[in-house]
């Protein structure tokens, strides 16, 4: 089977950071995908695409801080919570 092309991987995660289950991670999620999925190397967009593999309630608690981020989505949960903040 063929490799993904990074172009397409990119629009595959952008959409599905869009169309998740949750609205509150619907948007969450698809701003940082817009901001950031295009600068990220092949070993986070790995991680990042399985992190979309997990319950968007333990996305939600992991994003708003309820609850600790299991390895290896720490750094990328707190990109996420610092891009939040700077919108604010």
């Amino acid at each position: 089977m063929a490799e993904e092309l990074r172009e397409h991987k990119v629009k595959r995660l952008a959409m599905r950071s869009m169309r998740r289950g949750i609205k509150e991670m619907d948007l969450i999620l698809s701003a940082y995908a817009d901001l950031r999925l295009p600068q990220m190397d092949d070993a986070t967009l790995a991680i990042y695409d399985s992190m979309l593999n997990e319950n968007d309630h333990d996305l939600y608690q992991w994003v708003t801080r309820q609850t600790d981020p299991p390895e290896p989505y720490g750094a990328i949960v707190l990109d996420i919570q610092d891009q939040l903040a700077s919108q604010r």
